[in-house]
């Protein structure tokens, strides 16, 4: 009664969760392309597009990415081999636990008339599939304490999926070993299932339980005469054959039973049954009950995940259901740190100890982000950071076992940042380019806006930026200016050929460029050559620079555009906090 009593609490708890958290995904906004949508209008979207793949040629794609991806999980194979052993061990070994032993009367007690869990080949694969999710989380408490894989970062969540099945597992091999030994059970099964009321015959049996199967009895003691195991092995085949095998079967529990001997008697009076009964299901309960709180939330999120993206197309896909989808992938997440390895930029996190730099950890913050909760003056900036730091290199997203898009889910959430008006220089060069080919998908009024919030930030920090909409007068050649560029001293090759200028992406959108950009790329060039501090410092083109490389690939003589323009303006930032 009790058992089914919390069976009904933990699942009710359970489905409550499940609820909220699969509402999330239709409510959470992530960056600004999801406010455009109400929560209706992408459970709509949703409500109409899962039809059209389960009714079209798609569902093959469905199918194959369910086989391969999630059941065979061949994205982990491919990445790391260890890895891949490990989550299949504990995902097979636990799900089929689960499924035979856990929900035996529902499940293998339907398919198998003469169905008892202490027979073959049901008391094996019991402790068969416990080996497995033992081995599993062996593994996975080597990899992240012992072999500590590089960026591998573990946080209160990954440490709790860890003890949770830990205990459940543990606490399943024990109860099984003082099961075996205990006298108790041992009475309640000849009272209820052997229908013996012979003391003789009850006692022969109890030897032979003794001798064979480890049970540890007050009334056996010393060795077994020989001649009475013929007698007890016609009782317990008359009696016992038919629902208990040799409990040898049960590796785990069997080898437990030989351990606990010395004590197994006091166990007994003490209820160790009981005791480790609902330790055992308490433990099964709770795990159950917090999984969609917790990062085992993954069992569910990750291979929708993997089954959305498999169909889904960002450029034909509805945006509402896109949005629907990155909110999702923030609970598909197994903090693997798989990405943090491949990371380009994971380089700047081992000499600033930014954790938001990799991309796992970002991943951590995100949530906290995406829920509204308040985040600290010190977490955004961190957050602001590993975002702007991104390269769009796409590692990432290209190795993640579960088929995030980190990639346009940085971008996201990075045009929502900037166009909260926060004046950050790094907005200037890591992501611009991205940005740019991305220029249609953002709304034009706003999409000038970071360039005009740092062009102003440091206007009001900057005497040489006051007015730049404005002739800058000429200054002396400043040579300790000259100076300061020297790190990239390839400006000194230019001769103004003006490849550099004809190649620009950001030159060639203006009908009259130099009129809207003060000065083109050679020209800077030829300003630094010259040592004109304010001339180059005041170019709009300085500011509007996409990062893109086109410049100096083509440059002829070498220089160093790009770095140029970008070593510019920290020079132009540095020199505004300076004259705070």
């Amino acid at each position: 009664m009790l058992f089914t009593v919390l069976l009904y609490i933990s699942l009710f708890v359970f489905f409550l969760g499940l609820s909220y958290k699969v509402s999330t995904w239709f409510s959470l906004k992530i960056g600004i392309a999801s406010k455009n949508f109400t929560t209706s209008e992408r459970i709509s979207a949703a409500a109409k597009g899962i039809p059209k793949i389960i009714f079209s040629p798609k569902i093959l794609i469905l199918v194959k990415a369910f086989i391969i991806d999630v059941v065979l999980q061949k994205r982990i194979l491919k990445e790391d081999f260890l890895r891949w052993l490990m989550h299949m061990l504990i995902f097979t070994g636990f799900m089929m636990l689960l499924l035979m032993h856990a929900f035996d009367s529902f499940i293998t007690a339907s398919f198998f008339e003469k169905y008892y869990p202490t027979i073959n080949p049901f008391l094996f694969f019991r402790d068969f599939f416990g080996i497995m999710v033992l081995t599993g989380l062996m593994i996975a408490v080597y990899r992240r304490f012992i072999l500590k894989v590089p960026r591998l970062k573990t946080n209160s969540m990954d440490r709790y999926a860890i003890i949770i099945i830990g205990i459940i597992m543990i606490s399943g091999i024990l109860l099984e070993g003082i099961k075996i030994t205990s006298y108790t059970e041992f009475q309640n099964m000849v009272e209820n299932y052997s229908g013996l009321d012979n003391t003789e015959e009850i006692l022969a049996l109890e030897k032979l339980w003794v001798k064979d199967f480890g049970l540890v009895s007050p009334n056996v003691k010393g060795e077994i005469d020989p001649d009475i195991i013929s007698l007890s092995k016609e009782l317990h085949n008359m009696h016992c054959a038919e629902c208990h095998s040799s409990t040898q079967w049960a590796v785990m529990g069997y080898s437990v039973a030989k351990f606990l001997k010395p004590v197994a008697l006091t166990l007994d009076r003490m209820g160790g049954v009981n005791i480790f009964w609902y330790i055992h299901f308490l433990a099964c309960f709770i795990g159950l009950a917090y999984l969609p709180f917790s990062k085992m939330f993954h069992l569910i999120a990750s291979p929708v995940c993997i089954l959305a993206n498999a169909v889904m197309d960002k450029d034909k896909s509805h945006p509402a259901n896109i949005a629907t989808r990155q909110a999702m992938e923030l609970d598909a997440c197994t903090h693997c740190g798989t990405c943090s390895l491949t990371c380009s930029v994971a380089a700047a996190f081992d000499k600033t100890g930014n954790l938001n730099i990799l991309p796992s950890e970002k991943l951590v913050f995100l949530k906290k982000y995406a829920s509204g909760k308040n985040l600290t003056e010190n977490e955004l900036k961190g957050i602001q950071e590993g975002i702007y730091l991104c390269t769009n290199c796409d590692r990432c997203t290209v190795v993640c076992p579960v088929g995030i898009n980190l990639k346009e889910l940085w971008f996201n959430v990075r045009e929502e940042l900037i166009q909260k008006g926060t004046p950050i220089p790094l907005v200037l060069s890591p992501f611009s380019f991205y940005r740019g080919l991305n220029q249609q998908k953002l709304d034009s009024n706003n999409y000038s806006n970071p360039i005009s919030i740092i062009k102003d930030a440091i206007a009001d920090k900057c005497e040489l930026m006051k007015n730049p909409d404005e002739v800058i007068s000429l200054t002396p050649i400043n040579k300790e200016f000259k100076a300061k560029v020297d790190s990239v001293t390839t400006y000194s090759y230019c001769f103004s050929c003006q490849n550099c200028s004809t190649v620009c992406p950001v030159v060639g959108n203006y009908e009259n460029p130099q009129e809207a950009l003060g000065l083109l790329p050679h020209q800077i060039i030829r300003s630094v050559g010259l040592g004109l501090q304010d001339l180059a410092f005041g170019s709009k083109m300085l500011w509007n620079c996409a990062t893109c490389y086109q410049c100096q690939e083509h440059c002829p003589q070498g220089v160093k555009v790009t770095d140029i323009l970008y070593e510019l303006k920290n020079l132009a930032i540095k020199e505004s906090f300076d004259n705070e």
